[in-house]
């Protein structure tokens, strides 16, 4: 296999780590308004990701640095293109990331409320936002001859990529109610699995309609396969997290996430971004890709480097596995 083929691969699998990741962190902070009761519940669903919320993060770092690296032509079409879409997105991450550190810094009722509220708008716009975004490769945008993007930012906004971002936003809430009642003990870890059951359900309509219009307009057999997956996945995530078993619907909810983006990749393979214009003018594995020897040096590092973080990252998980509930919270000084 050619080494730009390789890396279009290990890009996609960055991607799906980076959802499946920060997808729950995502739904954990949606949730701290459609969940958590009081502040100390809000305390609770914040503390369950606490110790990982950053290190999830890295993934995305990664895969826009891979990008940069391996295709810096889809890099530089890309950010160009969805500049604002992009920074917005940004400025959310920078806003939560801070959010979570000084939620607590102060006892004053008005400063942990905003703080609050930040963490909310900052994980639903991203939610959404990403789904509009990968929405909008997929279908294909409008890129020249010169392998510039060259509309404009309601042509972004069109209903094949809004549905993306539907999808992305009730299907990251979901895999975080599934992830809170995983993570916490009592009345909260009760009624996030009622509510996941909500979630679920309501996750299908859009998912269905987003993952068949994928496959009608760009899908082939390999793409098929994978939307099958994912449907039936996120069926047994439902069942399975009412039922009570929410190590399985965790599990499950993830297979969905990550066969959802599989099914994206799989749908615009060869291309890395198609153009809308003319499918002569696409960006694809070939003629956006760096030189072999570029290529080459990356595979080697990502060889030695990727394992030790992926270790380092499951040995975090499993430090902080437990469960926790609102006894586990001290009383606010």
């Amino acid at each position: 296999m050619e080494l730009h083929n390789v890396w279009f691969i290990l890009i996609a699998v960055l991607w799906i780590g980076y959802f499946f990741l920060e997808g729950f962190d995502f739904g954990i902070g949606v949730l701290t308004k459609l969940l958590a009761r009081d502040r100390t519940e809000r305390r609770v669903l914040i503390n369950t990701i606490g110790p990982v919320w950053d290190g999830n993060e890295v993934w995305l770092l990664t895969a826009g640095g891979a990008t940069f690296a391996a295709f810096p032509e889809w890099y530089a079409t890309l950010f160009s293109g969805f500049y604002l879409p992009l920074l917005l997105i940004l400025v959310c991450l920078i806003v939560r990331g801070v959010a979570f550190e000084y939620r607590h810094k102060r006892a004053e009722e008005r400063w942990q409320t905003n703080w609050e509220r930040a963490i909310f708008w900052t994980s639903l716009l991203p939610a959404f936002l990403w789904g509009v975004a990968f929405g909008n490769i997929t279908r294909g945008v409008k890129i020249d001859e010169n392998k510039e993007y060259v509309g404009g930012l309601l042509d972004l906004l069109n209903p094949y990529a809004l549905l993306g971002g539907l999808v992305t936003l009730t299907l990251f809430t979901f895999h975080g109610a599934v992830f809170a009642a995983l993570k916490t003990v009592g009345d909260i870890r009760i009624r996030a699995r009622a509510l996941a059951v909500k979630l679920g359900v309501l996750t299908m309509v859009p998912a269905l309609g987003f993952l068949l219009w994928t496959q009608a307009s760009r899908g082939d057999g390999k793409s098929l396969v994978a939307l099958i997956v994912a449907v039936l996945a996120l069926a047994g995530a439902v069942v399975a997290v009412k039922a009570g078993r929410e190590g399985w619907s965790f599990a499950l909810s993830g297979v969905t996430i990550a066969t959802s983006v599989a099914m994206l990749f799989l749908a615009i393979f060869p291309d890395v971004m198609p153009s809308s214009l003319d499918e002569a003018w696409s960006l694809t594995v070939t003629n956006a890709s760096s030189s072999p020897y570029t290529l080459k040096i990356m595979t080697w590092c990502a060889a030695v480097a990727a394992p030790l973080v992926m270790l380092y990252q499951g040995w975090t998980y499993w430090v902080f596995r437990k469960r926790i509930g609102t006894q586990h919270i001290a009383d606010a000084h």
